[in-house]
């Protein structure tokens, strides 16, 4: 029995293409910086993206809490955590993961009206 030949995926090599133009593109100046970011994950490959979501620091943590006039026990409501749990955050007995570090990032970038 023959083995069957493997195709290799011809969107891999699209993707790597239009990493390449894109990337051009922002070098000649013709692509605005805000453009080239909006390229999906799913064009650009996983290996050339940014992490979505980046580390924040406690300070940061209570900066924007008391930035949005909310209560630990507000803030923590929205975040779906328990006010003990931001305590801890903000104190940096606990380092912000997952899906609440997304929402921080996501309120640190477009404030809290982003996600009420």
């Amino acid at each position: 029995m023959a083995k069957a030949k493997r195709k290799t995926n011809p969107n891999v090599r699209l993707a790597a293409e239009m990493a390449e133009l894109a990337d051009g593109m922002l070098a000649a100046k013709i692509m605005d910086a805000a453009t080239h970011q909006k390229i999906t994950r799913r064009e650009m490959g996983a290996s050339q993206t940014t992490p979505a979501a980046t580390p924040i620091d406690p300070e940061t943590i209570r900066a924007l809490r008391e930035s949005a006039h909310l209560s630990q026990a507000v803030f923590a409501g929205f975040l779906n955590l328990t006010a003990g749990h931001v305590s801890k955050l903000e104190r940096g007995f606990v380092t912000p993961a997952g899906p609440t570090l997304a929402l921080l990032n996501v309120i640190r970038r477009k404030g809290i009206k982003a996600i009420l």
